[in-house]
């Protein structure tokens, strides 16, 4: 994504102060910007040798459930048109995904001054290839191929791009793909899903492990061959959910801290202290994969910043103590948790 530099918000911050409105409460370096995915616009379904993603193949597929039957060959065709936009005049946006690599001429231009491009390696997505050779983030090969894939972004753009993203919302990427099989590689297994192929409660702790291994292998890559000479960061964009107890009963305030370490800890705390959170592994015992030695040392400390994707907050029911209806969150490897976004008929926000 392109975001708007410092001295953007330094001038909106000036201009409302000389017309009396009250001062923003942005800092004078928050960057605003505008972010997409790259399935969402960039089209070129087979266009300059590309190969076929995941999310090529799932959506060609007759009843998954994309809107009216659409899929993304097409989409606004940024593939073809991005260098028609004068992008001194536009918020335009630029991508590679990862069967595109290096096909897009990205790496002959030069971004207009006070553009920040700040780029996600893979969302949501994966070579179809490899999904067929050895299933993607089930295998760990999936560890080492994607470690070849930012590397070679490093070395192209480095120069010029100094804000790198490993994943977007790999919770959801792992739930959808893996536990309701609603995404590619859409596997699944009943009562969640009822899909060819799958093991709902397995499989989503798999590609989990592996995806945190790969944002390892990436953030090692580039800060010990292209950080100190190129001066940018790494991170990682993770979906968080907001959850507060529906009571004030101690079960209902432990499944609310429960809810976040099965969703944004769930990815948060290994990266930061090599290990999965301690209310994920009390519930979902031998089923979470463990971390060796070597794998704690590669995974501890790995990011320079946390992007944070925030959509809905929920109240939040203990099913361990208390019979709650079958739905969303309330089996064992989702943590035993009802989420509703009411209490007593008032929806959450208007309290």
């Amino acid at each position: 994504m392109f975001l708007l530099p410092p001295s953007v918000s330094s001038e909106l911050l000036t201009e409302e102060q000389s017309s009396g409105n009250p001062p923003s409460a942005f800092p004078s370096d928050f960057l605003f910007g505008t972010v997409s995915s790259t399935y969402q616009y960039e089209g070129a379904y087979l266009s300059g040798g590309k190969g076929l993603s995941t999310w090529d193949v799932y959506s060609h597929k007759p009843g998954n459930l994309i809107a009216g039957g659409s899929n993304g060959d097409i989409a606004v065709d940024h593939y073809h048109k991005y260098l028609k936009v004068d992008l001194e005049k536009s918020m335009k946006l630029a991508s590679t995904s990862t069967t595109t690599l290096l096909i897009l001429s990205l790496s002959k231009h030069r971004f207009p001054a006070g553009i920040k491009p700040h780029v996600t390696l893979t969302h949501m997505e994966f070579p179809q290839e490899l999904e067929d050779r050895y299933g993607s983030w089930l295998s760990p090969q999936s560890q080492e191929d994607f470690a070849h894939f930012p590397d070679i972004y490093f070395k192209s753009f480095g120069d010029r791009v100094k804000y790198w993203v490993t994943f977007n919302e790999p919770d959801i990427q792992v739930k959808l793909g893996y536990r309701t099989g609603t995404s590619p590689p859409s596997r699944c297994s009943l009562p969640f899903g009822n899909c060819t192929h799958g093991d709902s409660e397995k499989e989503p702790f798999v590609a989990a492990h592996n995806i945190i291994l790969a944002h390892a292998a990436a953030v090692h890559i580039y800060r010990t061959k292209y950080q100190e000479s190129q001066g940018g960061s790494i991170g990682i964009v993770l979906h968080c959910d907001w959850y507060e107890p529906i009571s004030n009963s101690v079960a209902d305030k432990i499944a609310a801290e429960r809810a976040q370490a099965f969703t944004i800890n769930w990815f948060l705390e290994p990266i930061i202290f090599g290990r999965y959170p301690p209310e994920m592994i009390s519930i979902v015992e031998s089923i979470l994969p463990e971390f060796s030695t070597t794998e704690k040392q590669k995974s501890n400390k790995k990011l320079d910043f946390i992007g944070i994707n925030h959509y809905n907050s929920y109240y939040v029911q203990d099913c361990i103590f208390s019979a709650c209806e079958p739905g969303d969150g309330t089996s064992k490897t989702e943590g035993y948790l009802a989420r509703s976004t009411q209490k007593n008929g008032i929806p959450m926000g208007n309290l």
